[in-house]
């Protein structure tokens, strides 16, 4: 009877630790509702983390039993966030094991009233927290909830954490400061840990879009994805001495290859050949003569990478994610289109992972795609600087032949920026990296595969 019992118990789903730094993630959207039948690895849900959005794929086939945790809502990693039933037994399920097991049954029951009474016991570890020194402080939350207590001159001794093992979570602490008062915010954090997951978070998480105002007028909260971009921009800005520098650059040799082998290139290698190898080519060269611009500072000393670890900047539709091509330098051209558009597709697709978003070194970023002639890009932290890429368009330019002779002509133009932290990177520096990537534009002579 167990071994029955056991066999169609349900499966759980749960919120999955996308790297080893997260601790705790968001619900976005669910890609079902319950009674749905799902396949395994079927994506199921999708999730918003400090790192990535990812859509998170089902652990096993069957019909979506319950839905546990409600969109919108920051649960802390293993968190059981919804159930699976076998498919044909979801209805059977309950009832069967109620009956092999009743006491689990009247746990269940009990779980609500449970729920309701659970404020008490949180209130405890809450009182000794004042007391505890900053090494304890440390293992109860994560680096981004320490910096956030900083900017806000918040200790975090003062506040319960919600997540596992009472750490704080970055929830805790965003409602510690919006209520901005000791009593009144031990009150509100006295009843969060069971109620967080529960019916009011539910009522307050569903409102919660990540897309622009259906109507004018409307005030709707941001998407986790834009408070983070909204804060690293801030950051970059009060941390790097930012300075820009543009050159026009003559894309018509490229153009005209492009055109010539995209066709090919495609039948050949199955992927579209774009510009951006290009671009992140001609900048890989240059960097391998300029290391001062791939490296970084920490502290008082300077980085040197290794590696050039490229970031590339992806625009979506609910925001935008820079996805890094590790060791660029070591790449073909070959090899950077198809990771270039790997990284690309993954992105769109939510099907990053937090190593994908990590370690860049240099950063590359495509305004030019909307139409824009340059932009003045902010750097990627802890990059040192990026380049931007703006538009290709037909320009009239005068072009001196081998004799000294000027004519003017109709050539392909784009202009690129490079944003740069003064810090560490002289102007006579970045105009000579700068320069270096617009000969190796003008004078390409590298076969495209």
């Amino acid at each position: 009877m167990w071994a029955e019992w056991k066999e169609i118990m349900p499966t759980d789903i749960i919120m999955p630790q996308m790297g080893e730094s997260i601790v705790e993630g968001t619900i976005t959207k669910w890609l079902k509702k319950p009674g749905d039948k799902v396949q395994r690895d079927e994506p199921l849900f999708e999730i918003s983390t400090d790192k990535v959005d990812a859509e998170i794929p089902a652990p096993a086939s069957g019909v979506l039993q319950e839905i546990k945790v409600t969109e919108g809502t920051t649960v802390g990693v293993n968190t059981i966030v919804g159930t699976i039933a076998v498919d044909g037994e979801a209805a059977a399920t309950p009832a069967k094991a109620s009956s092999a097991k009743p006491s689990d049954a009247k746990l269940e029951e009990k779980k609500p009233e449970e729920r309701k009474t659970a404020p008490a016991p949180p209130a405890d570890p809450s009182a000794p927290a004042p007391h505890k020194d900053e090494e304890e402080e440390e293992t109860r939350s994560s680096p981004l909830v320490r910096k956030i207590a900083r900017e806000h001159g918040v200790s975090l001794s003062q506040i319960s954490g919600t997540g596992l093992g009472g750490r704080i979570t970055k929830q805790d602490i965003m409602q510690f400061i919006e209520n901005q008062g000791s009593q009144p915010a031990r009150v509100e954090r006295s009843e969060a840990p069971a109620v967080v997951p529960a019916q009011p978070a539910a009522a307050t998480a569903v409102p919660r879009p990540s897309a622009p105002a259906p109507y004018p007028g409307d005030l709707v909260p941001m998407s986790n994805m834009r408070r983070l971009i909204a804060k690293h921009m801030i950051e970059s800005r009060r941390t790097s001495a930012h300075v820009h520098c543009m050159y026009e650059v003559d894309f018509t040799r490229i153009v005209n290859l492009r055109n010539k082998h995209k066709a090919g290139f495609e039948q050949r290698h199955g992927a579209r050949l774009t510009f951006m190898p290009f671009f992140v080519r001609a900048a890989v060269m240059a960097l391998q003569q300029w290391p001062i611009i791939n490296a970084s500072i920490e502290g008082e000393n300077i980085r040197y990478h290794r590696q050039i670890n490229m970031g590339i900047a992806v625009a979506l539709d609910w925001g935008l994610i820079v996805p890094v091509l590790k060791n660029a330098g070591d790449l073909n051209f070959l090899g950077l289109q198809r990771g270039i558009s790997d990284l690309g597709e993954r992105a769109r697709t939510k099907k990053l992972k937090p190593e994908d978003v990590e370690g860049s070194t240099f950063t590359i970023t495509n305004p030019g795609q909307f139409g824009a002639v340059f932009g003045l890009p902010i750097i990627n932290q802890p990059n040192s600087a990026i380049m931007g890429v703006g538009g290709i368009t037909k320009q009239p330019m005068v072009i001196t032949d081998k004799d000294g002779n000027d004519s003017i002509a109709i050539r392909s133009v784009v202009h690129l920026t490079l944003g740069y932290d003064h810090r560490l990177i002289d102007g006579a520096v970045a105009d000579q990296f700068m320069a270096q990537v617009k000969k190796n534009l003008e004078t390409w002579s590298e076969e495209v595969g």
